[in-house]
């Protein structure tokens, strides 16, 4: 039996955060296709699982709870399963960083797909993503961060933060090189991290997993093929 209901599409994007930390966990989930998506998303609000727009939401099937939105799914496992630090400071600092990497894909797909792509304006963009990925060299490197050692928030252990990390780098950089060659240029120590902790077992499977089960795909639609026509 799972330990989850999880309801996204079936692209990496947004929903592997969410798919990365349970795997991480050891936890099981079940998947919702598409079909049931739609159906949840039309019903009342009174009668969805929570209130949402849109995916992801993640049910808790031993306590019934249900959440949206990736931050505060991300965070509501984190504290249940032990991969938050117990302090404000690494509470708070863990709510930074899953929220930036929120903002990071926001960017990247031009918020969900808003506008298209085209070669002038990702001309442009390159540099604010490269300041993105130096938010992340920054925290690592406050917190005693190396290339061959460490944790992003100098925790003693890998925690919701490094796996939001890797996962938004690496899902993004297996399907896009141009973007892991600029992670490496730009973010040495964070893209050490990411190399490790994609090391990981389940990380590691789970990766597998995801290109067997979405080939390589990332967002998904026009947005994604205007990012491949710029970004490789």
């Amino acid at each position: 039996m799972s330990d989850y209901d999880f309801y996204y599409w079936p692209v990496p994007f947004r929903g592997q955060f969410i798919r990365a930390i349970m795997a991480y966990a050891g936890k099981d989930w079940a998947e919702h296709d598409a079909d049931a998506i739609g159906t949840a998303m039309q019903a009342d609000p009174g009668e969805q699982p929570v209130p949402f727009m849109g995916p992801p939401v993640l049910v808790d099937k031993a306590s019934g709870f249900a959440v949206s939105q990736m931050p505060a799914i991300a965070l509501y496992l984190g504290e249940t399963l032990g991969l938050v630090p117990q302090t404000p400071e690494g509470r708070a600092m863990t709510a930074k960083v899953v929220n930036d990497a929120n903002d990071v894909i926001d960017e990247i797909t031009l918020d969900g797909g808003r506008e298209m792509w085209t070669p002038d304006t990702w001309r442009e963009f390159v540099p604010r993503l490269k300041r993105w990925m130096s938010f992340w060299e920054a925290t690592g490197q406050a917190n005693g961060l190396s290339d061959d050692a460490g944790f992003l928030l100098g925790t003693e252990e890998a925690g919701i933060a490094d796996i939001v990390t890797a996962t938004l780098w690496s899902t993004m950089g297996d399907r896009f090189p141009s973007l892991a060659a600029l992670l490496e240029e730009t973010a040495p120590r964070t893209a050490a991290l990411v190399s490790r902790m994609q090391d990981e077992a389940a990380l590691a499977a789970l990766k597998a997993r995801a290109f067997e089960d979405y080939g390589d795909g990332y967002c998904g639609g026009d947005i994604e093929k205007s990012l491949r026509a710029v970004a490789g």
